[in-house]
């Protein structure tokens, strides 16, 4: 399956906008509770205006929250970015620690914010267990758990660790773009032979084909001989 998701979604990639660590970890945090799109249009300006950890741990927080007011819960947000930034000057002289031991040590950074931030920024494998990752392993059934680090353990036996941060990628791009979370499109997903969930959604090929979504659609019909 991790072959064919391979095959299914060649550009999986972060769908953050980023150049360096402190970017990818800023811009992770932001993204709670709204899209990638929305947070990829307020980074260029916050970044241009709080360049380091310093400027964001020194931050005028109403004009932090008015930048960040797009992406929602901006006041809770502009907190969290500002205790980020303080900590990281305070305990890592202002630079994003590469272990995830660390990481999980500042404030409002998780598991899945250092896996994302470490295999994208630092290239260290890690298996990201958003909700679009944990819904589709629990359907493929690689494991049963509702607890993410229970889901990246599992998960994370099953596959080479080498291919932790692609399959993250991966099954987001195919949780977003084709195992939808209410009507998951499986008479035109390419997992259907494999996956004990194939009568979950829409069964019927034509009308699965509608479903699928993304800039990448056509060549994901293509894969199992449809079109739109």
């Amino acid at each position: 399956m991790d072959r064919d998701l391979a095959i299914a979604h060649p550009d999986a990639h972060c769908e953050l906008d980023f150049t360096s660590p402190l970017e990818l970890l800023v811009a992770t945090v932001l993204s709670a509770q709204t899209t990638d799109v929305t947070v990829n249009r307020v980074t260029p300006g916050l970044f241009a205006r709080y360049p380091d950890a310093a400027a964001f741990a020194g931050a005028d927080r109403t004009e932090l929250e008015e930048i960040l007011r797009p992406t929602g819960f901006f006041r809770a947000k502009a907190e969290s970015v500002t205790k980020l930034g303080a900590a990281l000057v305070e305990r890592f002289d202002g630079v994003v620690p590469g272990r995830l031991e660390d990481l999980v040590t500042l404030p409002g950074v998780g598991r899945k914010t250092a896996n994302v931030v470490l295999g994208n920024a630092f290239g260290v494998p890690g298996i990201t267990v958003d909700t679009h990752f944990g819904r589709l392993a629990r359907r493929f059934a690689w494991t049963t758990s509702e607890d993410p680090v229970q889901v990246e353990k599992e998960v994370g036996e099953l596959i080479p660790r080498k291919d932790w941060t692609m399959l993250s990628h991966r099954l987001i791009f195919h949780g977003r773009r084709v195992c939808h979370a209410k009507k998951p499109a499986c008479g035109a997903c390419t997992l259907r032979r494999d996956c004990p969930s194939s009568q979950t959604g829409e069964t019927d090929p034509v009308k699965a084909a509608k479903l699928i979504k993304g800039p990448d659609a056509d060549h994901l019909l293509s894969l199992v001989g449809l079109e739109r």
